[in-house]
């Protein structure tokens, strides 16, 4: 079920979905997504996915394009901790396919060990798996 889409005037957008199916909330990021466009996608996030309670997210970065978002101190000091207050606890980070690398391949700060468990992936298929492991588990 779409729950919001952003879309920019280059056709770049974020697309938020709760997949009832799978029991997890889905970020698609598609285009060359600005610092700007980037943030208005996190607090949408923020903004939509508070109903839910749902403490997993899968971030499906592989259509993006270009050079993305690069404010990893924005994402830990002002988004997480509103997101960890909505519930979330497992995050599945898809890497873009055009370089295989982000901002979130830097690891975040001791204090969220434990709290918060991000793993970076290549391949959707793997990251849905590890979600899934994480719902067995919990």
């Amino acid at each position: 079920m779409v729950i919001n889409f952003l879309e920019d005037a280059d056709g770049s957008r974020c697309t938020l979905s709760f997949e009832e199916a799978d029991g997890w909330l889905r970020a698609t990021w598609r285009g060359h997504v600005d610092a700007a466009e980037a943030m208005r996608g996190a607090e949408n996030y923020l903004a939509q996915s508070g109903p839910f309670h749902c403490p997993y997210l899968l971030n499906d970065n592989l259509a993006l394009q270009g050079s993305w978002f690069d404010s990893i101190e924005w994402l830990e000091r002002a988004w997480l901790p509103q997101a960890l207050q909505r519930g979330l606890r497992y995050v599945a980070h898809v890497v873009q396919a055009d370089t295989r690398t982000d901002i979130l391949t830097l690891s975040f700060p001791a204090p969220l060990v434990g709290v918060l468990e991000l793993q970076l992936f290549h391949h959707m298929v793997e990251a849905e798996e590890w979600l899934r492991t994480c719902q067995q588990l919990a």
